[in-house]
This record gives C-alpha cells, structure tokens and sequence, in this order.
C-alpha cells in the first residue's frame, strides 16, 4: 500500500481521482464484509462517493487543503460525525440521537480534505487492549490466522492494514493506538495528551485520553498530527550517529515473547552498529504501578463517573459483561484514593525525568507479546490475564503522559512485532525525529 504523499502525488499528477481511490476502498471493504471481515460498525458509501466528487471538483479548480485531500480515512466509533450516532462499539447506545455536529478532530479533517468512510469496530467504550467486541465481532490480524488486531482501536488498524483507508482515526488511553499498530504491522502514533482536543470524543478517562492516527508510516503519522493539533513541529530524521536511546531493564522487559525479544534485541544492535549509543538504565519504581493501579487506577474511576448512570440501571444488559465488571471496580475508589492515585503519578513522572535524562528516546517493545489467537481468550482468567500484560508497556507511557510511536520492527516471515519509541510530556517533535531515523534504518534492513 502506497503511503499517503504517494497517494497525493498520483491525484496532484492526474493518475488518479478522489472518487476513483473511494471506489477501491469500498470495494474491499464489501469483499472484506463479505469474507466475515468485523472492521467498520458502518460505512457511508454514498456520503464517502458525494465528497469524493467534490473533492476533485475542488482539486479541478486549484483548491487542495493538505496532501490528505481526497483520501479515505477511517473514524473510530468514538467520534461524533455530524448527523452519525456515536455508539463508542456498544449496542447501550446504538439508538441514540445522531451528533449535531463534528468533533474537533473530525472537523479538522474534514477541512484538511479527508473523506470519510465510516466508523470502525472497537472494544466496546474502548476499555480493553485486545479488541474483543461480542456485539460486533472480534476484528482479527491481517498478518496471521486467527489472532486478534489489538485494542481498542481494532477496526481502525484493520481498516488500514486491508487498504479500506490511507489513515485510521483512533484514540489510545493505555495504549489503544499503538497496540493494535503492533498487532497489524503498522505505524500509530500517541501524541502528548493536552496537543490533541477531546471535544466531540466520547471519553474513557480524560486523565489519560489521547487522539492520534494508525498509518503506514512515520510520514503519515506527522501528517496527521499536524492536522488533528495544528502544530507544525520539526520532525526531521535525527542523524542516527550519536542518538542517546535508553532502554529499561526491567519491567517492560519482563515475560517478553521469544519472538518480541528477539526482534527487539536486533532492532537494538542494528542501532548500536549504527552509531546510535544504547543506555541501560533500571526503572525499578515501576514495579509499583500494578500495587497503584490495583483497584482500577484512574481509569476505572473515570470511566465510572462517565457510565454509572446506565451500570446502576436495567441498562446495565446491554454492557459486554468484561467491560461492565472493569469499569464497575471504579465504584469503590473513593476520592482520597483517586487523589492518592494523581499524587503517585506525579512522583513518577518526576523520577522518570531523572532516569531519562538528556536520553533522545525512550526504547521497549510497544506490547510483550505478539497478537494472541482469538481462541485463547475465551475463559475469564486468560482474557484478564493477557490484556494485563499486553496493556504493561504502552500503558506505562499513558501514566507517565509521555507520547510514543510503535513502528513494525519484525521480520517479513515473522508476526508482527512493535517498537516503542516514546518521551516525556511535549517531547513529541524529538521521538518524531528519532521515529524517522529508526525507520529508515528498519527499512534498508528488512
């Protein structure tokens, strides 16, 4: 799949049209359907053709907002889209009133040219890292058999992976984005919480809610995030020579998958041959976070506030029984505790600081193993027990409010595996930056 500069420079050229490219999408999107394929909740033929038509009536007369003009995108089911029910992958709300109007980052997209497909498949109310959905159905990894996409942002990775978009809209909490871009063998980018309006989003746990984009490529990530914040940060590919990388020793390296480890372990000689200088450190305070987050952490308590109202009445049926009993843990975190929770999370981002120090990047495997096969997930115990540890790393930078970017690092004959290359709060230009030079490197490679 071409990435979307290429895709702007064969309509800029005349290869192609907007209405041409939206044709393709759909058709995939039927064949996928049709094969039993769970990615879109709904799609907006019509509505996508309609603006497709006039996109290149538009691009006819000299007028092309961004290189996104004109191109397909996904949009998760947690936005509002003017006139769409947002269901947030519920079936509590698929009868609710359509939204008046666009959230922020739809708004931004549709100003940027964007044309809209439809609305993605999702863990339900985005609290879950393996995308499971017994509404819906379980989207399911295009690169293996019978292993899931990740979650929440399920579909929206599947959506892209499948070519049924250039870009999928997605939102990542504990790691929603780059979960599910590890699973499926693509790039998804989590900016700095604050860069990114929530408005018109459905929330999980404002504390933690982030909004940014699956892709194919770095490239197209910095695009996105140009277009959802408004800011145009310097992200040109650092030299690699020199780059100060850190890795954590522990935690985040615990129960690694053989496969995860060794792909990791390549990814971090490569780089060392490279000229990038690997700095070992220990982040034992991080061992803790399962003791702070015992009860449901923040996000249970948040996400409480948000559903009470339906979990304390019949409506409470209509929940994914999973999904019901996390968010119901938020019930018995009272507010000191809730406080307790904010105060340890500023501690530990303070001692991040300092065992980061003047490191460029923050590297780890985005998940500790590779996409679990769907099947293995039926019983209780195994579902709780694997999200817990496919949700560690990426939900580790969540916590710190860092940002990070998960970028394919396996072999063309392996599953796929992702690397975390993450920072601090605001430091999103720099991991752009090193993201760039990673995957370059990761390229000549492969």
């Amino acid at each position: 799949m071409k990435d979307i500069a290429e895709f702007a420079q064969a309509l800029a050229d005349g290869r192609t049209t907007s209405e041409a490219l939206v044709k393709e999408a759909l058709v995939r999107i039927e064949a996928h359907r049709a094969a039993g394929g769970v990615a879109y909740i709904s799609v907006d033929a019509e509505g996508a053709l309609q603006s497709a038509r006039a996109s290149d009536l538009a691009r006819a007369s000299g007028y092309v907002p961004s290189p996104l003009a004109g191109l397909p995108v996904s949009i998760k089911d947690l936005f509002d889209v003017a006139g769409q029910v947002t269901a947030a992958g519920s079936t509590l709300l698929a009868d609710a009133s359509p939204a008046r109007s666009d959230a922020l980052v739809v708004e931004r997209l549709r100003a940027a040219g964007a044309i809209f497909l439809g609305r993605t498949n999702m863990s339900e109310f985005a609290f879950s890292g393996l995308g499971l959905n017994p509404h819906y159905g379980t989207p399911l990894t295009p690169c293996a058999e019978q292993r899931i996409a990740g979650g929440s942002s399920s579909g929206a990775a599947v959506s892209v992976a499948l070519d049924m978009a250039v870009a999928g809209l997605g939102t990542d909490t504990g790691g929603s984005i780059r979960i599910p871009a590890a699973f499926c063998g693509l790039t998804g980018f989590k900016p700095s919480a604050s860069r990114v309006p929530l408005t018109g989003t459905f929330p999980l746990a404002v504390s933690l809610d982030s909004i940014g984009a699956l892709s194919r490529s770095v490239a197209d990530c910095i695009l996105l995030d140009q277009i959802l914040t408004g800011d145009h940060l310097d992200t040109h590919a650092a030299p690699l020579a020199g780059l100060r990388l850190a890795v954590t020793r522990d935690f985040v390296l615990d129960q690694l998958d053989a496969i995860v480890a060794a792909a990791f372990e390549r990814t971090l000689d490569l780089l060392a041959k490279a000229g990038a200088c690997i700095r070992w450190f220990d982040f034992p305070e991080l061992h803790e976070l399962p003791q702070i987050n015992a009860a449901g952490g923040l996000t249970a308590a948040e996400a409480w506030h948000v559903h009470r109202k339906w979990l304390e009445t019949d409506n409470a049926q209509c929940y994914d029984a999973r999904v019901a009993q996390r968010i119901r843990r938020g019930a018995a975190i009272s507010a000191a505790d809730y406080l307790d929770i904010q105060i340890e999370r500023r501690r530990l981002i303070t001692i991040a600081r300092e065992r980061l120090g003047d490191a460029d990047a923050w590297l780890m495997p985005s998940v500790a193993v590779v996409p679990p096969r769907l099947a293995d997930l039926n019983e209780d115990d195994a579902f709780f027990a694997t999200n817990g540890l496919v949700l560690r790393n990426t939900s580790v930078i969540n916590f710190l409010d860092g940002c990070a970017l998960s970028l394919p690092c396996q072999r063309a004959e392996e599953l796929p595996v992702g690397l975390s290359i993450a920072g601090l709060h605001g430091q999103d230009a720099r991991v752009l930056q090193v993201s760039r030079a990673i995957e370059e490197l990761l390229q000549g490679n492969a």
